[in-house]
């Protein structure tokens, strides 16, 4: 068995025998903590936005229980937006995506502004990256140019902004995305994320 199968039979065997949310990264699996209530809140908010504008037939959301595979590792996005034509191989693993969106934690977010950003950004369909903060009102977007490898950045702090996805005709305000969160001070980390 080549050594990515058996990466995948390992956080396949994980995730089964103890029900936790795990990644696999260069051979080594990282289990992912339980998601806040905000958390899930946001993801719900991002997918309930993207299915108002984006006919089903088209695309599938994806959301946390499927797999992302990437050129050599196993990853579990929190939201992934598929073309309906290209990217689903079974109910657990996914291909492919179109745009992939993080909700950042205090124990996330190295990781997802670190070596899953340089993964991501390899995927050759990506379109888009959509990085967003549980603690406090924060967006960021990742977008692929025709430049190959060359990836814009936008950051968006007030709820009034708008995040547009033109290959998408589509925008979104930041309001949108934390649509009946309320942010608590005791949950924001002590430090920069």
């Amino acid at each position: 068995m080549s050594g990515k199968n058996n990466n995948l039979s390992k956080l396949l065997r994980f995730r089964k025998i103890n029900g936790a949310r795990c990644e696999c990264y260069n051979g080594h699996l990282f289990i992912l903590p339980e998601e806040s209530g905000n958390h899930n809140r946001i993801i719900h908010s991002i997918i309930k936005s993207f299915n108002v504008a984006i006919p089903q037939s088209q695309s599938i959301f994806a959301a946390e229980n499927v797999i992302l595979e990437t050129v050599e590792n196993y990853f579990s996005s929190d939201v992934m937006l598929i073309q309906q034509s290209e990217g689903i191989t079974t109910k657990t693993i996914a291909r492919r995506p179109f745009l992939l969106a993080e909700v950042s934690s205090e124990f996330s977010s190295g990781r997802d502004r670190g070596y899953k950003l340089r993964e991501y950004l390899k995927i050759s369909s990506l379109q888009y990256y959509l990085l967003v903060s549980q603690y406090e009102c924060y967006v960021e977007l990742y977008t692929k140019t025709d430049q190959e490898g060359v990836w814009t950045y936008q950051s968006f702090k007030k709820p009034d902004a708008i995040i547009s996805f033109d290959l998408l005709d589509f925008t979104m305000p930041v309001s949108a995305v934390y649509e009946g969160i309320v942010f608590l001070d005791e949950e924001k980390p002590e430090f920069e994320i």
